[in-house]
Order: structure tokens, then C-alpha cells, then sequence
């Protein structure tokens, strides 16, 4: 089972950016967790982070046939990008999204996700928990 886990912009800002929010561990400690647990559940990953739309929609369209699954935390493009999820429904692998705050508690702009029109499955709230949670749904 291969998965690609995609994480949108500022992730790589994690234990700095809102950590009332987000928390104070890091991106690297989020990708460490992930790498864990995927090796120990014989799970290969690649992680994959970027702060730019285009990027994110080349890297879905590389998965194409070397991938089994999606995890996708798009981060800001989550609310906004149709173009992520045109990219989704192009390659037609199973994806879950996830993100780490409780977007439905935020913002009302936060409540719209257009990657929710095509994932599967969405982890919502669960901290890093909701990465482990979606490579587990994935991978059985």
C-alpha cells in the first residue's frame, strides 16, 4: 500500500503559527509520527508539503498510478481550491482529508470544503491523530 500525504500551506509553520490551535509540535515532528507509523504498519508514504496551489495539483496528477491513496490536509486551499479537487476527481484515487483544528468551529469562511465533495472519508479535529486515522481507513 502506498499513500501520499499531501499537507497545504503554512504546515510547514507548525509549533509557531496559532499554537492555541494548532498545538506546539512541529511539522517535522507531524511527518516523524506519520514515517513511524507507516513503517511500523508496513505502510510506505511519501510526504509532501507545499504553500502553492499549482505544486499541490502536479503532485495529485504524479500520483496517478503510483499511488493506492490520498491523505490531503489542504490547509487554507481547502476552502477556496476547485482546482485541487478537479485534480482528485481526475486521478480517481482514494483520498481522506484531514485537518488538525475543528475547521467547523472556526470561521464561518472555514465550513466549505471542496476537497469534502470527493474524499471518501474526513478527519476533522483529531490533532496529527487524524493522519493515523485516515492512512488506517486507507489501508484496510
Amino acid at each position: 500500500m502506498r499513500i501520499l500525504v499531501i499537507n497545504g500551506p503554512n504546515l510547514n509553520m507548525l509549533g509557531i503559527r496559532e499554537p492555541d490551535i494548532y498545538g506546539k509540535k512541529t511539522y517535522k515532528d507531524l511527518c516523524d509520527m506519520i514515517e513511524s507509523f507507516a513503517k511500523e504498519n508496513d505502510v510506505e508514504v511519501e510526504l509532501y508539503q507545499s504553500n502553492y496551489e499549482g505544486d499541490i495539483v502536479t503532485k495529485i496528477q504524479e500520483a496517478y498510478r503510483n499511488f493506492d491513496g490520498i491523505v490531503i490536509n489542504p490547509a487554507a486551499y481547502t476552502h477556496t481550491s476547485v482546482a485541487i479537487l478537479d485534480a482528485l476527481k481526475a486521478v480517481g484515487i482514494r483520498t481522506c482529508e484531514v485537518h488538525i483544528s475543528d475547521v467547523n468551529e472556526r470561521e464561518m469562511f472555514r465550513h466549505l470544503s471542496y476537497v469534502s465533495y470527493y474524499a471518501e472519508k474526513s478527519f476533522i479535529g483529531l490533532g496529527f491523530d487524524g493522519y493515523i486515522e485516515a492512512i488506517k481507513y486507507l489501508a484496510k
